[in-house]
């Protein structure tokens, strides 16, 4: 008896080792687990909030889209026909579209009537952007040619000589409105946001064909740009440290 005694005590004593043994396995398993589904909680309730976060400035973005194209339709409405202007409620670019009262052809010096035309709309523009400036990242004054020049040139030259034409008058435009009384007050804004683009016939305005024409690419646009993608930029950086 007493062997049996001992085998059976040994036997008895290894099982309970075993089951010992195994009892700590399963909590350190189940303490992984809960480990795991903390971190896949947290995980997720952090997408959701980059998800809530992104959809407000897409929100955001839009509301002041719509709020800026109501205020400049409330302000020019009235003027755009003789302007020969208009709004694009997509972009925001108020575009001025007769190139015979914009600019002599080959030439970045402003027709007087454009002049005029600017001195009018230019301060009021402002106005009409000071209720926003803090989500405007740029205002940028765009400069678009056709894609002809002349004869004597090749299809390349004419694109880099309407290059040099669209940003030369560009810039003449941002000239003439750095230096009008009523910028003033605003000089330091306009200098931080506002850009001068030439972008020579890259962005040709296209007829029932599909065909360029040339008299409507002629143009000048003020484009207003939000600052809703550094938003979204400031967002996924937050994620990614």
């Amino acid at each position: 008896m007493s062997r049996l005694d001992a085998v059976f005590g040994r036997g008895s004593a290894a099982g309970s080792e075993e089951e010992h043994h195994w009892l700590s396995v399963s909590d350190l398993m189940a303490g992984l687990m809960m480990v795991f589904l903390l971190i896949a909680v947290a995980l997720m309730m952090h997408a959701n909030q980059v998800r809530q976060g992104v959809t407000d400035v897409a929100k955001a973005y839009q509301d002041t889209q719509v709020a800026i194209l109501r205020a400049l339709q409330d302000e020019f409405s009235d003027d755009l026909s003789g302007w020969e202007a208009e709004i694009d409620p997509e972009t925001l670019a108020f575009t001025f579209q007769s190139p015979e009262v914009l600019f002599a052809t080959g030439s970045a010096s402003l027709r007087p009537r454009f002049e005029q035309i600017l001195s009018d709309f230019y301060p009021r523009y402002l106005k009409v952007l000071a209720p926003f400036k803090d989500r405007i990242q740029e205002v940028r004054i765009e400069g678009h040619t056709s894609s002809r020049w002349n004869h004597r040139v090749s299809d390349d030259e004419a694109y880099f000589l309407n290059m040099q034409l669209s940003q030369d008058r560009t810039r003449s435009v941002l000239g003439y409105l750095y230096q009008l009384p009523e910028t003033q007050a605003d000089k330091s804004w306009v200098k931080q946001t506002t850009a001068a683009v030439g972008y020579s016939s890259a962005h040709p305005e296209l007829d029932e064909n599909q065909q360029e024409n040339a008299e409507r690419s002629r143009r000048v646009s003020f484009r207003i740009l939000t600052n809703a993608e550094s938003q979204i930029r400031a967002i996924l950086d937050e994620v990614g440290q």
